[in-house]
């Protein structure tokens, strides 16, 4: 592997010829798709809902990810590359939540990713991400014969589990970023069984380390090695029918990254430009019959709007298992 001169990596042949003026802007225009968002996969029973376990029940399971895209946002500007094709990113994530109390819960979640362009040079790249670890505390809860309300306050934290290479989004399987959240949820669920879910957080990430002394972004030259990186504010509207381990959904999503430049048109992607997007989704989860306490979900989601990130479809689908008391 040879660094070009903007700090990415690329294998030797490639970097030779990219020395080569006609190289150098055939790849400037390919490497603008790639500052887009990795996805994060839908999971169930999740930091954002209002669903709690009781004490000593446990959650767990395995959930497969698959997202592609074949256009992107370039900042505002919608637009495909022929010199990548189609970009698909696949995870498969443990995750298990536990309840300490009737009223605490614990999630950790470990996924592996691996990405892959359809066409050009550029080689995908596989490994472990982040580990995410939360506490889920249900601060008020309140039954009535309408049904129960509930109120939950969630702090997360995630950090990157193996040094993997940052700088080539999508291919890179993460941003290199620890990160710290703070999330309010509300959740309402009719005695019959139908419910709607609101929440809302806000992230701050920690600056990043490149292996090279400058970079350029948002109009500015910068002699430093460190990059600031912006936080991100997203929310989350929910609502569908859940009577235990059974449940169907329909999501709107949004993120905004609260500051980052775009990607210039013809130019390199960097690491921390904003990366918003819009996204409708839909979930299914149900047990399986004769084999008590697993259930099998299956979700999608489609980014309606963006900037700085691909219009992507979502897939997820995992077996989950429950040891204890029903979901409430």
């Amino acid at each position: 592997m040879a660094r070009t001169p903007s700090g990415l990596l690329f294998p030797t042949s490639l970097q030779k010829s990219f020395e080569t003026s006609l190289l150098t802007s055939l790849l400037a225009s390919l490497l603008t798709s790639l500052a887009v968002s990795l996805p994060v996969p839908a999971q169930a029973q999740t930091i954002d809902d209002g669903v709690m376990l009781t004490k000593r029940t446990l959650f767990s399971g395995g959930l497969y990810t698959r997202e592609s895209w074949d256009e992107y946002w370039e900042g505002t500007l919608q637009r495909d590359n022929e010199n990548i094709g189609t970009i698909t990113t696949q995870t498969n994530t443990w995750y298990a939540n536990y309840g300490v109390t009737d009223r605490l819960n614990v999630i950790g979640a470990v996924p592996y990713v691996w990405t892959r362009a359809s066409q050009g040079v550029l080689h995908g790249i596989g490994g472990w991400q982040d580990l995410t670890l939360a506490a889920k505390y249900s601060a008020y809860a309140r039954e009535s014969d309408a049904g129960m309300l509930r109120a939950i306050v969630v702090a997360s934290a995630g950090i990157p589990l193996t040094n993997y290479n940052p700088e080539l989004p999508p291919l890179s399987i993460g941003n290199g970023s620890t990160r710290v959240s703070g999330r309010g949820t509300v959740h309402f669920h009719s005695a019959p069984g139908w419910f709607v879910n609101g929440s809302t957080a806000y992230t701050w990430r920690s600056h990043v380390t490149l292996d090279r002394p400058y970079y350029f972004t948002n109009g500015e030259f910068v002699m430093s090695d460190e990059v600031d990186m912006p936080n991100v504010f997203d929310h989350v509207v929910s609502g569908g029918y859940m009577n235990g381990a059974l449940m169907a959904a329909f999501s709107f999503a949004q993120q905004r990254t609260l500051g980052g430049g775009d990607i210039r048109r013809q130019d390199m992607p960097f690491i921390s430009n904003r990366m918003n997007f819009s996204k409708v989704g839909a979930k299914v989860m149900a047990p399986i019959p004769r084999l008590r306490g697993l259930a099998f979900e299956l979700s999608y989601a489609y980014t309606v709007q963006g900037r700085n990130v691909g219009r992507a479809s979502t897939f997820t689908t995992g077996l989950l298992y429950l040891l204890g008391s029903p979901l409430r």
